[in-house]
């Protein structure tokens, strides 16, 4: 059975939802599992419901507008957090790692592949979430001019343990997973996270894909999908 990994997005210290990673004009998070965006009372019922782990972004982090470490830390004492707090490099990784059970690397924020590798050499796998942040088909970086092809061998070579494939302009769309995207990364399936636009009709089709694990925010939180 496929696992579903609940998301949390935080800003300004409560969960927001939004659409298509326009953050500016995300909102406080109406869930069946709170009737308030505290984060803790949210990762609280999760747990309840049969939560095993919990992703959470840090948008504030991310956009170098302040952060949420404080409601990080403690929900990672309630659920295993996979964190996204816009790692740049080596010392933001180490860093991050006191507050969450594993870190992601993300494309849209890592500075070089230097510091990916630095990264891969000093800490276990396990710890390590690797993010390939896509918008509008192409790769999504502040800093990283690299082909999918270039992209795929690095990640031969690295062979991480676990790799989110994140297609951001589907975010909050509900509109089910980018088809385009698995085939592309089809090789690297059974280390794939699929995030974005999941619905319940994409869990019956990723889970025929061979896929074994799932970011779902807004289907979750709005009651059409169950985590168990």
């Amino acid at each position: 059975m496929i696992t579903k990994v609940p998301v949390l997005d935080l800003k300004d210290n409560i969960a927001v939802s939004g659409k298509s990673g326009q953050r500016e004009t995300y909102t406080p998070l109406q869930s069946v599992f709170s009737s308030s965006s505290d984060p803790i009372e949210i990762a609280n019922n999760l747990k309840l419901n049969g939560a095993k782990e919990l992703y959470i972004a840090d948008l504030d982090l991310i956009d170098s507008n302040g952060h949420n470490l404080h409601q990080v830390k403690m929900v990672n004492n309630i659920l295993p957090v996979i964190f996204d707090g816009g790692v740049k490099d080596f010392e933001s990784y180490t860093f991050f790692l006191d507050y969450a059970y594993k870190v992601i690397v993300a494309t849209e924020t890592l500075e070089s592949l230097d510091e990916l590798q630095r990264i891969f050499e000093a800490f276990p796998k396990e710890r390590i979430v690797l993010s390939i942040d896509i918008k509008d088909n192409k790769l999504y970086s502040k800093h990283l001019d690299i082909s999918l092809d270039k992209l795929k061998k690095i990640l031969r070579y690295l062979d991480p343990a676990e790799i989110i494939l994140l297609d951001i302009s589907s975010v909050g769309t509900n509109k089910g997973f980018n088809k385009e995207l698995l085939k592309e990364f089809e090789e690297f399936k059974d280390k794939l996270i699929i995030a974005g636009g999941i619905n319940k009709d994409s869990l019956v089709e990723l889970e025929k894909e061979g896929i074994k694990k799932v970011l779902i925010g807004t289907s979750l939180h709005n009651g059409e999908i169950a985590i168990l």
